[in-house]
């Protein structure tokens, strides 16, 4: 796996793929620059070893369109802000403008050419466009894991044009090496904590990670279908009556793979869904009707700490309740101290997906776990087993 270490950029020009896709206030503000900071060590490394830098991003879905408020030169200022190095910008991303400012770099400059998206041939994975892309540096670096799993131009096509000359960036190599981690080389015992409302939306991890855990700790929504499924009663708990057979069989393959399920005994059931509802403790397989479970019940919350403890290798993808309500968000909130427990007796925990990284940001939780993965949808793709167009585009 070729990095950013393996090169040096002295009077080279890196065309960097990062993600910049953050979000704005209605006047341009950008009101969270993790993305940013997330570029900042590969930019950095490559101007320090007296290199120039072209960033090339994409903002929004401008679907090939011109859309002047999803333009990069709103970002421009926060760009160069958190670098501490002034970048500057050109309005388009191809052609005879871009590879004229591009040209004109001198070490130790920055420049951000426009959208991406503005252009149809970038989602499209267009060659032309590609190509005109690789004139503008002469290493390309991929720093974007969030969009790893996308063959786009930026990502994935561009990199053919650069066959001895092409890395990975110190964001992506970090999430490669921590998803290599769980998936591969980690420490037994390995837990797997998936959370979140669907059964169908998970099945494809669980299949992939049946191999590989030791424990798997089911919560969230997606608990009553496994208890429906074994007969429980779950009153008006969110449940996906067609997926009960596949719940069941998760739990066989579980079985015959030596895999311990760690599913709910108790829950915290509300009777209507509000942070005001009336709340009770129930056994998961006994809620009434007129009531759901919303959160994971205090016996639950002692089970799976135990399980969490004794892991050297923790994956979580998935909140364990309804974290975005007070009320339901206790089981999510303890969780994240047992991992972060885990964590400090010197296990690895990576943290990934949506919402597992929302609740972990809700809560303070980044610096208390190991690595906390920038990308929604290619993190869980590779968890699924998927090769990643632009991991693999790399390395070919």
């Amino acid at each position: 796996m070729k990095t950013i270490n393996d090169f040096n950029f002295e009077n080279k020009r890196a065309l960097i793929r990062v993600d910049f896709n953050v979000p704005m206030d209605e006047n341009f503000n950008v009101t969270d620059t993790n993305r940013i900071e997330a570029a900042k060590p590969t930019i950095i490394k490559v101007l320090e070893d007296g290199g120039s830098v072209v960033l090339m991003s994409h903002l929004g879905r401008p679907k090939g369109q011109v859309v002047p408020d999803l333009s990069l030169e709103h970002i421009c200022s926060t760009v160069s802000d958190v670098l501490g190095v002034q970048v500057n910008f050109v309005s388009t991303s191809v052609g005879e403008e871009a590879e004229k400012a591009a040209a004109n770099l001198e070490n130790g400059q920055v420049l951000l050419i426009e959208n991406l998206r503005f252009n149809a041939e970038e989602e499209k994975g267009g060659d032309d466009f590609a190509e005109q892309l690789s004139k503008l540096g002469d290493v390309y670096i991929n720093d974007a894991f969030g969009t790893a799993h996308r063959a786009h131009a930026s990502t994935t096509v561009v990199a053919k044009f650069f066959p001895e000359n092409r890395c990975f960036g110190a964001l992506l190599a970090k999430e490669i090496e921590a998803i290599d981690k769980v998936m591969q080389t980690g420490e037994k015992p390995v837990t797997a904590i998936l959370g979140g409302a669907k059964v169908s939306s998970k099945i494809t991890i669980i299949e992939n990670i049946l191999d590989k855990v030791d424990h798997l700790i089911i919560g969230g929504g997606m608990t009553y279908t496994f208890i429906k499924a074994k007969g429980g009663q779950v009153g008006d708990s969110i449940c996906e009556d067609d997926k009960m057979e596949l719940a069941l069989d998760i739990l066989k393959q579980a079985k015959e793979k030596g895999v311990e399920v760690h599913i709910p005994v108790d829950v915290i059931a509300a009777d209507e869904f509000s942070n005001t509802a009336n709340t009770k403790i129930t056994d998961v397989d006994k809620i009434e009707e007129g009531w759901q479970g919303l959160d994971a019940g205090p016996k639950t919350l002692e089970i799976f700490k135990d399980v969490i403890l004794k892991s050297k290798t923790i994956l979580w993808n998935g909140p364990i309740g309804v974290f975005e309500m007070e009320s339901y968000a206790k089981g999510t909130i303890e969780i994240g101290n047992y991992i972060a427990e885990a964590t400090q007796k010197g296990a690895f925990s990576l943290v990934g997906g949506g919402d597992s990284v929302a609740a972990v940001k809700q809560f303070g939780f980044q610096d208390k776990v190991s690595y906390v993965s920038t990308g929604g949808g290619a993190m869980l793709e590779s968890l699924e087993g998927k090769s990643l167009p632009g991991i693999a585009a790399i390395t070919a």
